[in-house]
């Protein structure tokens, strides 16, 4: 405790020497536990040859140990303020293998990000951003190798959830991707103090993708999740504009009960009934 009470007081007093407070509004809380930047750099198998995208470096925090453990770190920042904390930070520790990037990560990923190259993605994300963020990485032509957040411990449960207790953000993220969670962080390891709490996830892209008509994929799952207490043939014919009987044949073609919920269904199970499905 006393070493995270340090840690809060440097982070005060370094953005007081530039005249800053933390932006509510990007969704600025900073790490002040060092023990959970370890433990993110370790689920994240972070190793010398590695290019790592960082999402959001802020004051520099994560940016250190990243650089000391990588080959190279591009971190993506949208706060012309934090750039130049990070900035002048890292000078004076003569840390010269990162390279800041004035830009909003979702802008700078829409515009290729780091594609053709081979990468990992790290980061302390705003809560807010995380479904987003983590669709638009995993859509990209060439998706990271890894990636490893800190988000709301909520959302992270969430995504790694299995069945029965599946969820559309769950089924979206695993269609393209396999998530783990590393650990849980008490709210008290950031300042100002948010009022949840986090975890550490792992998120590893599958290679290659499922060979499927991805659009109609999600227009299935959608579908299926459209009201999740619902049975699966009440949504999937009421969404898909089908009659009840085609959809319950349908579902019965692919060992499916038709009174299932969505949330008890496999990926496999929805890449099944995309490819069979017939409009």
């Amino acid at each position: 405790m006393s070493s995270q009470l340090s840690t809060i007081k440097q982070t005060k007093e370094l953005l007081e020497k530039y005249g800053l407070s933390p932006q509510k509004g990007l969704g600025q809380n900073f790490l002040v536990n060092k023990g959970v930047v370890e433990k993110l750099i370790k689920a994240g198998q972070i190793e010398k040859t590695d290019l790592v995208l960082e999402v959001g470096p802020g004051i520099g925090v994560l940016t250190k140990e990243l650089a000391l453990s990588a080959r190279k770190v591009i971190a993506v920042e949208k706060d012309p303020q934090m750039i130049e904390v990070l900035s002048k930070e890292l000078a004076e520790l003569q840390i010269d293998n990162v390279e800041i990037v004035h830009d909003d990560i979702m802008k700078f990923l829409e515009k290729g990000g780091l594609a053709g190259q081979d990468y990992k993605v790290a980061g302390n994300i705003p809560f807010y951003l995380t479904a987003h963020l983590i669709r638009l990485l995993l859509e990209t032509p060439q998706p990271p190798k890894d990636m490893v957040f800190i988000l709301q411990k909520e959302v992270g449960q969430r995504i790694a959830s299995l069945p029965p207790k599946m969820t559309l953000l769950s089924a979206s993220v695993q269609f393209y991707a396999q998530p783990k969670l590393a650990g849980y962080i008490k709210r008290h390891s950031f300042w100002p103090v948010p009022a949840v709490d986090a975890a550490i996830i792992k998120i590893t892209p599958k290679n290659p993708a499922p060979e499927v008509d991805r659009d109609l994929f999600f227009k299935i799952l959608k579908a299926g999740f459209s009201q999740p207490r619902k049975q699966l043939i009440n949504n999937l014919s009421k969404s898909l504009k089908a009659d009840k009987i085609e959809i319950n044949n349908w579902l019965l073609e692919n060992n499916i009960q038709p009174a299932r919920r969505a949330e008890t269904l496999l990926i496999g199970d929805w890449i099944n009934l995309t490819k069979t499905f017939n409009a």
